[in-house]
């Protein structure tokens, strides 16, 4: 087993950190497409209940000098924000009536 990545507060949503604690939107887009409704589901369900804790627990610290672990968990909520969509609206990985539209940004926002 790994060392946790996210703070001890958080360790229940430690099983979705390897795979959605991604720096970039790029990361974080091909993440949910390659996800299945499954997936999305148990992330969303875990994590969208402890957004309000996680981004209280990143306040604490200025945005250009987070600790690694809070780092981490901003980037889980960054990754909820890509798969909340999916699930509360779209009920899939796919924006509906998106055809192949694709966004990519120049630069990422801090951190």
């Amino acid at each position: 087993m790994s060392d946790p990545v996210l703070p001890a507060d958080f360790a229940d949503l430690e099983p979705f950190a390897a795979t959605w604690c991604l720096a970039t939107e790029p990361e974080r887009y091909a993440r949910r497409m390659a996800s299945t409704m499954a997936e999305l589901e148990a992330f969303y369900s875990a994590a969208f209940p402890r957004v309000a804790d996680a981004l209280g627990y990143c306040d604490k610290f200025p945005l250009d000098d987070l600790p690694d672990d809070a780092r981490q968990l901003l980037q889980l909520v960054h990754s909820l924000i890509m798969a909340a969509m999916c699930v509360e609206i779209w009920h899939q990985p796919n924006v509906i009536d998106g055809a192949e539209a694709v966004l990519d940004r120049v630069a990422e926002p801090l951190p």
